[in-house]
């Protein structure tokens, strides 16, 4: 069977789409039509996702010419391909790729990334003090689930505070694909001329934050690092907050769950690993193209192929995970594909893990009444965008 696209509709808000679902028992690896016509190929099962994520035959380059799985995205991409912009090297292959790795893995070392949980904790009781002034009841996004990452992302690059409202709002519309390509395109360029000013300011006044020690480095040029920055923005902050957004609704349509971590704040460890595996917010790829004939799952990809990941399917695969679509906080979850895998792995999974394991015990400590404010199936949810999540979250305690 040749699935007509990537299904996309959900019966519930917290399973993967139907259409994924039904497929999942049947091959880890299915023929797919994207958006363009092309035919290319959609890996479900946990073991394949990993081999195409670790095999360097798999190209993550934009000038391979990957087909878009969802005409929105066909809607944005370039009519014909092009290399990635400077700096974004999540969209390069080795060696280039390898060069900005090495350079940013010691900015978020695990050390580091350690070192920073005290000031994480203060911005995360820093917001619960503003939402507990204000009163229910709150926008849980606005209030608290984006605010938290964006300000840690933003202390990380070293944005200063007065100019960050203007460059978070620019940077949340550049990312939103339900938004006129016209006010994308300005939002971008808003946003990218704030950081190639900042990267300016940096060289002429050093400062001690991840984006001033890369400029320190001198191996990169002013184009790279805004490139870079702009990257660790998107990447730092739009993922997490979705996480904190969606997974606080999971937990409040799982008491037990919500409760069991209130109490033992010692489980924030296992339930962030299991939050990530269950949710799998990153829905739409990873989309990789191959340079070569391979084997995979019993077929034959062709080069030139498109082959798109199901992170969402891959992490309920039962071969690998126990009952899988049980949420389950006390799961051992650790292999679960949610940051990726292979050199493309997200890089600042660590500050991720950081921010979730504060932020989800003391929201459900200090607020021990959350609840949802309305029905939740009025809950409106990012089914089009390229990370998945709740737009808003009203509760009330």
């Amino acid at each position: 069977m040749t699935l007509p696209s990537l299904p996309t509709d959900r019966a519930t808000p917290f399973d993967p789409p139907t259409g994924l679902l039904a497929v999942r028992d049947q091959a880890p690896v299915h023929p797919m039509t994207y958006a363009d016509g092309r035919l290319g190929w959609l890996v479900t099962g946990y073991a394949e996702a990993r081999a195409v994520l670790d095999d360097p035959r798999f190209s993550n380059r934009l000038e391979a010419g990957g087909s878009p799985p969802l005409k929105e995205l066909l809607a944005v991409m370039p009519k014909e391909p092009i290399p990635a912009p400077p700096g974004y090297f999540i969209a390069m292959d080795d060696p280039e790729h390898g060069r900005f790795r090495r350079l940013l893995t010691g900015q978020f070392s695990t050390r580091r990334m350690r070192a920073l949980e005290p000031r994480v904790a203060e911005i995360v009781e820093a917001q619960l003090d503003d939402m507990e002034r204000a009163g229910p009841p709150a926008d849980l996004v606005a209030a608290f689930a984006r605010p938290v990452p964006s300000q840690v992302i933003c202390e990380l690059l070293g944005v200063p505070a007065a100019d960050r409202g203007p460059f978070l709002a620019a940077a949340d519309t550049m990312l939103d694909l339900g938004r006129p390509p016209e006010d994308r395109a300005r939002a971008s360029a808003q946003a990218m001329g704030y950081l190639a000013e900042l990267v300016v300011r940096k060289r002429a006044e050093p400062t001690d934050d991840v984006l001033g020690g890369l400029v320190a480095g001198g191996e990169l040029s002013d184009e790279d690092l805004s490139g870079v920055a702009a990257l660790l923005l998107t990447a730092g902050h739009d993922t997490t907050a979705n996480m904190l957004g969606l997974g606080t609704f999971l937990l409040l349509r799982n008491p037990a769950q919500a409760d069991a971590l209130r109490q033992d704040p010692a489980l924030a460890d296992s339930a962030v690993e299991e939050l990530l595996r269950y949710l799998s917010i990153i829905h739409i790829g990873p989309i990789r193209v191959a340079k070569a004939d391979i084997e995979l799952g019993g077929h034959t990809v062709r080069a030139g192929e498109t082959v798109t990941v199901s992170l969402p399917i891959a992490n309920r695969d039962p071969s690998r995970f126990t009952d899988p679509d049980r949420l389950d906080l006390t799961r051992q979850a650790e292999s679960h594909l949610a940051f990726g895998h292979g050199i493309h792995q997200c890089l600042g999974q660590q500050l991720a893990r950081i921010e979730m394991r504060v932020a989800f015990p003391a929201l459900l400590r200090r607020l021990p009444g959350l609840k949802l404010a309305g029905p939740p199936e009025q809950v409106r949810m990012r089914t089009r965008a390229t990370v998945y999540g709740v737009h808003e979250l009203p509760v009330t305690w």
